[in-house]
């Protein structure tokens, strides 16, 4: 393996981490900000940083016209879509709980898309379908296999799962036109023009209200910074250089991630049901993408 090839593994690996943190860093935000306010300040510094790095590398493409109501369409189920379904599922969840469930979304996108474009699935990948929904069961569940999680942090997370899958059909019809940064940086563009009556009409009180801290901006910084903008941008570097499958498969680091840095920065304690059902749940995704081409990327 050549030092490129190492350098890209180890960009792809990063941009994991960065994404599984986000669940982390989203549940310190939470405790100043509502979800809403989080959300649109993320997109206005990712956005910035995704159009300098356009800039700098001379990477603009133009937007036909007959596009807009598709780019509309994309960037209502993601961002605004799934970030509030993610958000208020962080906030009602723990992270790993959060991270896990959010890492099935390629699950769910596989069927969709064997009904809306006819791509095949093996019988290998249906058994890890099947896998990954009863790992997911088993995360859910108390020592007395009693259902002990948030129903409302469930239900705000299938919205995210649920608008992400609706993304990714519409994101098929765009990604053979433009490149990868670009869809995203516009997305993020046209989702701060979503979210600000929101903020306003609902939020902008509270936001007023809310002294800034260290701890605060730190972690808001680090939302937009690493998970929205440089974990996309090194995605997309393993997409170019090892191919869309391969790449792809490292999303299942993701909830690892997310489950270590929970542990060691939140103290969140994992029973050993938990640790059974995430670890089901992985290899479940695994064997549910294994030989196709997913047609999204990690939505973080």
């Amino acid at each position: 393996m050549g030092n490129r090839t190492t350098g890209v593994y180890f960009l792809v690996i990063l941009s994991m981490f960065f994404w599984g943190m986000t669940f982390v860093w989203t549940k310190v935000v939470l405790t100043y900000w509502n979800p809403i306010t989080i959300i649109l300040f993320r997109l206005i510094v990712s956005s910035a940083i995704l159009y300098a790095f356009i800039r700098l590398f001379r990477r603009a493409e133009p937007i036909a016209r007959e596009d807009y109501g598709l780019f509309l369409l994309s960037a209502l189920f993601n961002p605004f879509f799934y970030f509030i379904g993610e958000n208020y599922g962080v906030k009602f969840s723990s992270p790993t709980v959060s991270a896990v469930i959010i890492a099935t979304i390629p699950v769910f996108t596989a069927i969709a898309a064997r009904f809306t474009y006819n791509e095949r699935l093996t019988v290998f990948n249906t058994i890890g379908m099947i896998l990954s929904l009863g790992g997911i069961g088993v995360m859910l569940s108390g020592p007395d296999l009693s259902f002990e999680a948030s129903s409302k942090g469930i239900a705000w997370l299938g919205l995210a799962v649920i608008s992400a899958v609706f993304y990714a059909l519409v994101l098929k019809k765009l990604t053979v036109k433009y490149r990868s940064v670009t869809i995203v940086a516009t997305q993020n563009f046209i989702g701060i023009f979503f979210f600000l009556p929101f903020f306003f009409i609902f939020d902008y009180p509270q936001f007023i209200a809310t002294p800034i801290t260290k701890e605060l901006i730190t972690n808001l910084l680090q939302l937009a910074v690493f998970g929205s903008s440089l974990a996309f941008i090194f995605f997309t570097i393993g997409t170019r250089e090892l191919g869309v499958s391969r790449t792809n498969l490292f999303s299942n680091l993701i909830p690892f991630f997310t489950a270590i840095t929970s542990f060691i920065l939140l103290k969140e304690s994992f029973s050993t049901l938990k640790i059974l059902g995430m670890l089901t749940v992985i290899i479940g995704v695994f064997m549910s993408q294994f030989r196709r081409t997913r047609i999204t990327p990690p939505m973080t």
